[in-house]
């Protein structure tokens, strides 16, 4: 007897910097969702896609849910919530290696709700950097947090469990066709993975100094004429202020040289093509507070 085809959506949650993002990426075997020590570096709903002979899983990455300061903060909210209302099954990511606090109950109290009509996976994740005592005590007391349909300890990083978490999920999934076709990884528009990979590179660069104050835009891409393995992308990356914008450049622009060299190398990659990349600095003045920017910036 055959086994059904399934196929449908799952996201994970959890509070910023969980590791919800590189285990997307465990499981796509592919980067599309960007990753970073920097918490809440993601701000689109990146979905990857797992395909298997079996099953087609897409998976929609989520800010992290947090207590909101600024209107970026509620409309990253809201996309959350509208994310989960629409996927089949939930992954409520948790590190292994750090107590389950008040940030986590804060998201567990939500998904209670959605747990009457969707099935919630627990997740305990990054196992590689905690002790066997360390993982046994948090799959207890994250079953003491709320009722999961399954609990599951993973590492994106060494690889443990993931395959049995895409099972887990997968047996979740309605029974269907596949919903993308063959080889699709993501179906972000590139324009949009390219400005996440140069915002990526640019938080590496200034861990501690801008947070959330990068926001990338990509004007344009367009092949060069005279090459036809040689694509040009021009990107604008906005701070807040005059001051950040030095912080971007460096001494003598050799910091935003070097984002700009890293973003194109993952840039490459994505687009198996050359690419000149146009990276230039530019001052929206407080634009996590002002709609009308918010809108321009993409959120």
């Amino acid at each position: 007897m055959t086994t059904p085809h399934r196929s449908g959506f799952a996201c994970f949650v959890g509070r910023p910097n969980t590791g919800k993002s590189t285990l997307t990426n465990a499981l796509v075997g592919s980067k599309v969702a960007i990753t970073s020590s920097k918490p809440q570096t993601t701000r689109h709903a990146i979905r990857g896609i797992v395909q298997r002979p079996d099953a087609q899983l897409i998976i929609v990455d989520t800010p992290g849910l947090h207590r909101p300061r600024t209107l970026l903060g509620q409309r990253l909210n809201d996309v959350v919530r509208a994310t989960w209302s629409e996927v089949d099954v939930v992954g409520f990511c948790v590190p292994a290696n750090e107590k389950i606090g008040p940030g986590d109950r804060f998201i567990a109290a939500e998904l209670v709700k959605l747990s009457r009509h969707t099935p919630v996976v627990g997740i305990v994740t990054k196992t590689d950097v905690a002790t066997k005592n360390q993982v046994a005590d948090q799959l207890v007391a994250l079953q003491e947090v709320m009722e999961f349909t399954d609990l599951i300890p993973v590492s994106a990083v060494d690889g443990f469990q993931v395959d049995r978490l895409a099972d887990v999920l997968v047996s979740r999934l309605p029974e269907g066709p596949q919903l993308y076709p063959d080889g699709e990884l993501t179906d972000e528009p590139e324009a949009t993975l390219i400005a996440e990979l140069v915002r990526e590179a640019a938080l590496e660069g200034v861990r501690d100094e801008l947070p959330h104050s990068i926001a990338v835009t990509v004007e344009e891409i367009t092949e060069r004429e005279d090459r036809d393995d040689m694509l040009d992308v021009w990107a604008n990356l906005y701070v807040e202020r005059d001051s950040q914008k030095g912080i971007v450049l460096g001494h003598k622009g050799e910091r935003l040289k070097s984002v700009g060299a890293t973003a194109r190398r993952h840039i490459e990659a994505l687009l198996g093509s050359k690419v000149y990349l146009h990276l230039h600095v530019k001052v929206a003045k407080d634009w996590q507070r002002d709609p009308k920017q918010l809108r321009r910036l993409g959120f």
